[in-house]
């Protein structure tokens, strides 16, 4: 039994709960490695290296979340035992991360290898529950769609939430010795508490506030308590169960790709502002600002836009356009066809381009999760099994990989092209020429460029919204049938 229409206030505390995640990313994906290396000095290569032992951990945990709440039995439902017990857990170990009580280069490797892999774990406990959730609660294809909105539009107001606070907050307060913005080492510790803290706040409220739509959601039936072998066996049985799915591989490939690629500029965007743009805050915090505006106004325009075009052109739309607008204003400075450092049409230019570029891409991201979605509905009517969480899973994995996979990659091609770092290399002066060009050539036309391929993965999803319309109807009758025969 699920709901038919979704009220504005379980809407709004489902997609709460992701700007926590955003907040998570934030710091994860665009803070970490500079700070561990541009601030504490360790060298990128080992910091990626840290970060990259939590990804392996993450596939892991991330298919145990799914696995374990698709299972789990309780008066509070599959999800919410979860979601409750994670978020003091995970804001402790995002805090710790950031409060690192070491200061040799192994240690501050062990400690930020540790605390990436808790965090990550404590994030699956969430994150995985809570993504499976908003496929539950209805089968209403706007609404399902307008869930996944309030969660992409939360997690970037989470993630800005996160910046503004950084950069407008604790780096002017704690600014001294000439050091500003991401500079300041003493504005990271109280950052790092204070969005810790909004963390557990927000995502206790996602929690509590969609409480009562556990009623209408799927039962598991009672099981005998199984052996620790059982759940191992249960866990990537559930995992293969998904993989048989063509529609699943070809769509979470695709964004797979795409999203590690995110990943690496997101990671790289703090160098890139620092140094081969050179702005300083005035101009990063409208840059900034700028994607998440596009974005949020490209999350609630999305709805309108996938009932004209449909899901799958909106995805396909929304990776062509990341790609191209991440390439364009470095390939057009490396042609010298863009304006140079401190000319007035450098930050209008880049909030344009931002502005748009966040905009297009929302349309991938809430096409992505709504089609998830929709292929768990495939899967059940092909196996008689509801999987979300297995399914959504691979969602939070390909999310997280963001903050992963691009953490690695982009620490290691800073390794490569022999990047300095330490608090004294705070200008595009303190960096060798060629070493900014070479930044600027793997950040643009090389990584941009990788995110064309993701459309080719796209091409292969071949769930139509008529095909999906006709699953839901005859999903509707099983389910009636199942209803009568109990009341019979």
């Amino acid at each position: 039994m699920v709901l038919e229409k979704l009220t504005f206030n379980v809407k709004f505390a489902y997609g709460i709960g992701q700007a926590g995640e955003g907040m998570f990313g934030t710091g994860l994906g665009f803070f970490l490695l500079f700070y561990y290396s541009q601030i504490l000095g360790l060298s990128p290569g080992l910091a990626a290296s840290a970060i990259g032992l939590a990804v392996i951990v993450d596939a892991f945990s991330d298919i145990f979340a799914g696995s374990l709440s698709d299972h789990w039995q309780s008066k509070q439902g599959r999800r919410h035992p979860f979601m409750f017990a994670s978020f003091l857990p995970l804001s402790a170990c995002f805090f710790l991360l950031f409060f690192p009580l070491v200061t040799s280069d192994w240690a501050l490797f062990a400690w930020l290898a540790v605390f990436t892999n808790l965090a990550r774990t404590m994030m699956s406990l969430y994150h995985v529950p809570h993504i499976a959730l908003g496929a539950e609660i209805t089968e209403n294809i706007e609404d399902r769609t307008a869930l996944v909105a309030y969660r992409q539009f939360f997690g970037n107001i989470g993630a800005l939430f996160a910046l503004l606070l950084f950069f407008l907050v604790f780096s002017p307060f704690f600014r001294s010795d000439g050091a500003e913005g991401r500079f300041v080492p003493d504005a990271y510790i109280p950052w790092a508490l204070c969005v810790a803290a909004a963390m557990a706040a927000t995502i206790f409220w996602s929690a509590w506030g969609t409480r009562g739509v556990i009623p209408f959601l799927l039962k598991v039936e009672a099981q005998p308590r199984a052996s620790m072998m059982t759940v191992f066996y249960r866990l990537f049985s559930d995992f293969k169960d998904v993989t048989k799915s063509r529609n699943f591989r070809f769509l979470f490939t695709g964004v797979l790709v795409v999203y590690i690629m995110v990943g690496v500029t997101g990671t790289l965007d703090i160098y890139m502002f620092t140094y081969f743009w050179e702005l300083d805050e005035k101009i990063i915090i409208p840059v900034l600002i700028a994607y998440a505006v596009g974005n949020a106004l490209g999350t609630f325009a999305s709805v309108r836009l996938f009932s004209r075009f449909g899901k799958k052109a909106c995805l396909i739309f929304g990776g062509l356009c990341w790609a191209f607008f991440q390439t364009l204003p470095v390939v057009l400075r490396l042609l010298e066809w863009f304006p140079d450092n401190g000319d007035a049409l450098l930050m209008p230019l880049l909030v344009a381009l931002k502005v748009i570029q966040g905009f297009s891409t929302a349309q991938a991201n809430v096409g992505y999760g709504s089609m998830m979605a929709d292929v768990c509905d495939e899967h059940e009517y092909e196996t008689g099994r509801r999987q979300e969480g297995a399914f959504f899973a691979a969602v939070a994995f390909s999310a997280k990989a963001t903050s992963g996979f691009g953490a690695v990659i982009a620490g290691w091609a800073l390794e490569f092209i022999d990047w300095p770092v330490g608090p004294e290399i705070r200008t595009a002066s303190d960096v060798a020429p060629q070493t900014l060009l070479n930044m600027g050539i793997f950040y643009g036309p090389i990584i941009a460029g990788l995110g064309f391929i993701s459309v080719l993965f796209y091409t292969g999803y071949k769930l139509t919204p008529a095909r999906h319309a006709e699953i839901l109807v005859e999903l509707g009758g099983r389910r009636n049938a199942v209803v009568d025969q109990s009341n019979g």
